[in-house]
């Protein structure tokens, strides 16, 4: 998917990296509207949810969802999930609410906070290139990328 931004250059994002609870999930269960967004989203961009699976809901709440989920470990989630996001050379777009989000997000072309039910880590939010308050407005920004233009352009 290829962003045009007045005033800087093009984003090309390839994949997409979300994390699961507090984000595309609230209480280990996936929020409404997120599906069918997911769905569209997967014809444009590889995605990718990271979780750490508190609630150990991710698998039921991913199946038959086009994504590849990726448990992480319970310890140094901020550096497993900035060094996944890291083995992309670019063209990654990434949202999310935790601070253990705020690595990944430095490491993104695109950056999108979640505020949702749970909140945002401040530092997560600073990181961020743009801040949503429910996560279908951020899946939102990449199906109908012209409302990133007014946010981004220089």
């Amino acid at each position: 998917m290829q962003i045009p931004i007045p005033g800087r250059e093009d984003l090309q994002i390839n994949h997409l990296v979300l994390d699961f609870n507090g984000t595309i999930a609230l209480d280990g269960l996936l929020l409404p509207n997120v599906m069918e967004r997911l769905m569209e989203l997967a014809k444009l961009v590889k995605i990718y949810v990271l979780t750490a699976d508190s609630n150990g809901s991710a698998n039921r709440e991913c199946e038959g969802l086009p994504v590849e989920l990726i448990v992480i470990g319970k310890e140094d989630q901020r550096e497993e999930k900035s060094r996944f996001v890291r083995k992309f050379a670019s063209g990654v777009a990434v949202l999310g609410n935790g601070i253990n989000d705020e690595l990944m997000f430095r490491q993104a072309d695109l950056s999108i906070a979640v505020i949702g039910k749970e909140g945002c880590a401040t530092a997560t939010l600073i990181a961020s290139h743009i801040v949503v308050n429910e996560v279908v407005d951020g899946l939102d920004l990449l199906l109908m990328h012209h409302r990133l233009i007014p946010t981004l352009r220089n």
